[in-house]
C-alpha cells in the first residue's frame, strides 16, 4: 500500500479539548484562551518519495514551522509553541503519520491522518486534544 501525499493547505473546521491539551503543557491561561479562539491554516509540502514534509501553521497570533524527514529523528523548537525543545520523530503507522516528541512532557505528539478532512490529533500526559482540517479546493 502507498503511502498518501499529504500535500495542500488546510484550514481548521472545529477543535475538541484543546485548553485541557495546553493546560497539560503548562501554557498560562490567557495564552490559552487566545490559542483557543484561533483558526489555524497548514501548508504542507510532502514529498513521498524522499520522505520529507515541511508544515507551517499559520495564525493571526503566531506561525510555526517543523520540516523534518520521516524516521529520522531531529531537535525540534518548540519556542513559539511552549518554549521547549524537544527530540522528534516522525514515522508512519500504516498510512498515518505519528510523531513523538521526547522531552520534559512525557506522552506528547501528534497522529495525522486523510479521511476527506485531515484530522490532527494531540497529546501530552494522557491528554488528547482534536483538530479538524478541510483542505482547500
Amino acid at each position: 500500500m502507498s503511502k498518501p501525499n499529504f500535500t495542500g493547505t488546510y484550514h481548521m473546521m472545529e477543535q475538541d479539548n484543546m485548553d485541557s491539551y495546553l493546560a497539560a503543557l503548562d501554557i498560562n491561561f490567557a495564552l490559552r484562551k487566545i490559542v483557543c479562539l484561533l483558526s489555524p491554516t497548514k501548508e504542507i509540502t510532502h514529498d513521498p518519495a524522499t520522505g520529507t514534509m515541511k508544515i507551517r501553521t499559520l495564525t493571526t497570533f503566531k506561525n510555526f514551522n517543523m520540516d523534518f524527514t520521516i524516521g529520522k529523528e531531529f531537535t525540534e523548537d518548540l519556542g513559539p509553541v511552549d518554549g521547549r525543545t524537544c527530540q522528534t520523530t516522525v514515522t508512519w503507522d500504516g498510512a498515518n503519520l505519528v510523531c513523538v516528541q521526547r522531552g520534559e512532557k512525557d506522552g506528547r505528539g501528534w497522529t495525522h491522518w486523510l479521511e476527506g478532512n485531515k484530522l490532527l490529533e494531540m497529546r501530552v500526559q494522557g491528554i488528547v486534544a482534536k483538530q479538524v482540517f478541510k483542505k482547500a479546493e
